[in-house]
């Protein structure tokens, strides 16, 4: 494997990480199991029947619970200190078997992905939510969950394709995470508003 494919391959589980974890850990592990794309090493343990039931419990889980809407932002807070560690788990265990200088810096730059692909989700999703109705939680659940599974063969059959998309997308995540951190602050404030002067009435 060369390095340019275990950049991609390091790099696009800790982007996948920070949007649905679960899945990352089932459909690596599974696809590795058949012999359908070759992991690393240091992955190899993702094929275990062990952590093939479990991942794949989890992801199910998850499916269902990131459906909910409201559930989804809670779910969302949780994993943040889930699926950013994972994230950089996964991109150092990546380059296992190479210099551990290199495994570090993958684990810190995989950590750093990881972290802006989940603000990215966590922000969207939260704005998402300010709307009743449940059927924009519900595309962007199964937009996400295609995202994921498209990212996954795009890293092991195209990495070069999928490094040069991977850069846009955290060019616009970074320049949007603000935006929508701040639009979210906004509504709190408002949310509050409305409950301090329906406190006064009464």
């Amino acid at each position: 494997m060369d390095l340019i494919h275990q950049v991609a391959i390091g790099a696009g589980l800790a982007w996948a990480s920070g949007i649905r974890l679960y899945a990352v850990l089932f459909m690596a592990g599974l696809l590795g199991y058949f012999n359908v794309i070759h992991l690393p090493s240091g992955l190899q343990v993702l094929t275990h029947p062990v952590v093939l039931i479990t991942s794949g419990a989890m992801f199910l889980l998850e499916f269902f619970a990131d459906k909910i809407p409201g559930f989804d932002s809670v779910w969302d807070a949780i994993h943040t200190f889930i699926r950013i560690p994972a994230g950089a788990l996964l991109a150092a265990a990546t380059f296992s078997d190479v210099d551990p200088a290199w495994m570090l810096a993958a684990g810190i730059i995989g950590g750093t992905i990881a972290t802006g692909t989940h603000l990215t989700k966590a922000g969207t999703r939260a704005a998402i939510n300010t709307s009743p109705e449940p059927f924009s939680n519900w595309i962007a659940s199964f937009g996400e969950e295609i995202t994921v599974l498209g990212g996954i063969w795009a890293m092991f059959a195209h990495p070069v394709a999928f490094l040069i998309i991977l850069a846009v997308f955290l060019g616009f995540a970074a320049w949007l995470i603000p935006k929508f951190w701040r639009a979210l602050r906004a509504v709190m404030h408002r949310v509050r508003g409305g409950a301090t002067r329906i406190a006064r009435v009464e």
